[in-house]
């Protein structure tokens, strides 16, 4: 059920009929007396850019001066790419969440979220008015106990409910079963927001993401992607329905009122989908895809493997379960020379302390092979309890 909501639309035609409608259009040509580019610093170096540019920086919102044309060429690609009907470009993934989250559900809604999910859902959330609810992390179960008890006799007149959660999560590197997800959601009304940051790019023949690839574009109200994880650029899109995002230029504030990526920004986020999807994407996915299993294959090897969580993405998440022993862990295999974070709380609960192994197309066998062996030498289960 991937409709705007009605009373979504009524605020829209509100704002119509009031005459006060936003819209994005390029930056237009003249004497510039409208945009925040008080000392001239955003229109150095014109030769640099491509289309015609001639400001290296935005000078102001995207409903103001900063609306470049490689914003429309960027989310034409994106619809493409990630097989969307339409995209907006945020500044990032923390932005585009706060901004979608805080926006879309109501003061009478419902939101129920995955107990996991990132810390910018949590505070788009808590930005907004609508009543929300975690569930058990990955677990259909949890999700229906917990409608069951909120709303036993279903979704009150007026009132919509929505389901947040991650294709891959940004700690556990796991995924939910987003085909059953998607089939609750849809036969309960609910709409489904999924936020694919760390599967963009590396999921799917052509990094499209999770939901693309398993042909749930048509059951998800709007998903997010961001561009500084595998596309190693900064910024994030929401991609959905054309009139999600009429709505979301009109009441997203953190789209509205904040200044635009500047024009080699977008022209960065191009060129790497440029990469993406041809012959080097598809190379540097398969080099990840066989790293991902050599480093399964070997910490099987080292007798570690009960200790990480069993996803499958590039993320790979060792359990701890005490803010010293993480910490101290961390701090020996980084003197040996391989950079592996320590995640402590508040970032985690507590109890769940971990190491956080990312891992990457260009890591080396070998390079594999040290980190867990030194990770194997130093953690003794239990060594202080």
């Amino acid at each position: 059920m991937t409709e705007l909501p009605s009373k979504l639309r009524e605020k829209l035609m509100a704002r119509e009929r009031e005459g006060n409608l936003r819209s994005l259009s390029p930056a237009a040509e003249g004497v510039d007396f409208y945009s925040n580019d008080y000392l001239g610093f955003a229109r150095e170096d014109p030769a640099v850019y491509q289309e015609g540019s001639k400001r290296r920086g935005s000078g102001g919102s995207r409903l103001i001066s900063g609306n470049h044309p490689l914003y429309d060429s960027l989310e034409q690609r994106l619809c493409t790419v990630h097989r969307s009907e339409a995209a907006l470009v945020f500044n990032s993934g923390y932005d585009a969440n706060i901004g979608l989250l805080s926006a879309v559900p109501q003061r009478t809604d419902y939101v129920f979220y995955d107990q996991s999910v990132h810390a910018s859902i949590r505070d788009g959330l808590a930005l907004g008015r609508a009543r929300t609810f975690s569930f058990a992390h990955n677990s259909l179960q949890g999700l229906e106990e917990r409608v069951g008890k909120v709303l036993p006799d279903g979704v009150p007149r007026g009132a919509e409910a929505y389901v947040v959660t991650e294709s891959v999560f940004s700690m556990e590197g796991d995924s939910p079963d987003l085909k059953a997800l998607a089939a609750y959601c849809a036969g309960r009304g609910f709409r489904l927001l999924v936020d694919e940051a760390h599967a963009a790019g590396i999921i799917g023949p052509k990094g499209e993401g999770v939901i693309a690839e398993s042909g749930l574009e048509g059951a998800v109200f709007a998903r997010i992607v961001t561009f500084g994880k595998a596309l190693g650029r900064h910024g994030a899109a929401i991609l959905c329905r054309p009139d999600l995002r009429e709505y979301l230029v009109n009441f997203s504030r953190s789209l509205i009122y904040t200044t635009a990526l500047p024009p080699d920004t977008l022209e960065g986020i191009l060129q790497a989908y440029d990469t993406l999807t041809g012959a080097g994407g598809d190379e540097r996915r398969a080099r990840l895809r066989s790293n991902i299993a050599c480093f399964r294959e070997k910490a099987a090897d080292f007798g570690l493997a009960g200790g990480f969580h069993q996803g499958g993405a590039a993320i790979q998440t060792f359990r701890v379960g005490d803010t010293a022993r993480a910490g101290e862990l961390g701090r020996k295999i980084n003197a040996a020379g391989f950079l592996v974070k320590p995640i402590l709380y508040p970032t985690v609960p507590r109890g769940m302390e971990c190491l956080r192994i990312c891992l990457h197309s260009f890591n080396t066998d070998d390079e594999i092979q040290g980190v867990l062996s030194i990770l194997s030498r130093e953690y003794q289960p239990g060594a202080d309890e």
